[in-house]
């Protein structure tokens, strides 16, 4: 009878050596599955914020909806943008915007002001803003670039030149202006 009741015994201690085993094993993967679901929430933030500041750099553009250049003296002394916010766009207020002005005699970086000259470019309300800010798809702002103040003269029959707009939030919008190569007898054309 005292052999049948060490049996016992030495089974009872293996059992109680499993179950220590096995809730060490269950507690390491409470753990671990602690630790995945901290990474991942942090991984989803991050996702998050590198989307909406995507979102926002590709959906904030400006759309150029006509651009014309006045002739003066044989070149074009100005050169005028009527411009709207791109369809999903967050309102864009081009009073902190820049514009990138390059030719290939001159790269200048201008900003908003009151007037057009070598250093600025100015902004007027065509239909529905308070002449800086594009709040709805169908407000209109014409943007004037004085390229006489840029350029020596303007920009000649047959040159070129890009501008940069720059909106507050980062994203631009690049236009070229092709001038037509002949001016002569012209007051305003299509660039």
């Amino acid at each position: 009878m005292r052999e049948l009741f060490d049996t016992d015994v030495d089974r009872g201690q293996v059992g109680i050596g499993t179950l220590i085993i096995f809730i060490a094993l269950v507690l390491v993967a409470a753990v671990a599955a602690g630790v995945l679901v901290n990474t991942a929430g942090l991984l989803q933030s991050q996702a998050e914020d590198t989307g909406s500041d995507a979102q926002s750099e590709v959906s904030n553009q400006i759309d150029v909806v006509s651009a014309t250049g006045t002739v003066s003296g044989g070149d074009v002394g100005t050169v005028e943008l009527v411009v709207k916010k791109s369809p999903g766009s967050e309102p864009i207020d081009l009073s902190q915007a820049t514009i990138e002005y390059t030719s290939d005699t001159s790269s200048v970086t201008l900003t908003q002001g009151g007037t057009a000259d070598g250093t600025t470019f100015s902004t007027t309300d065509v239909s529905g803003t308070s002449g800086t800010v594009l709040d709805q798809n169908s407000d209109r702002i014409r943007i004037t670039v004085d390229t006489s103040s840029i350029e020596s003269s303007g920009l000649g029959a047959g040159e070129e030149a890009t501008l940069e707009v720059t909106d507050q939030s980062g994203a631009s919008t690049i236009y070229g202006v092709n001038v037509p190569d002949v001016l002569t007898g012209k007051d305003y054309v299509r660039v």
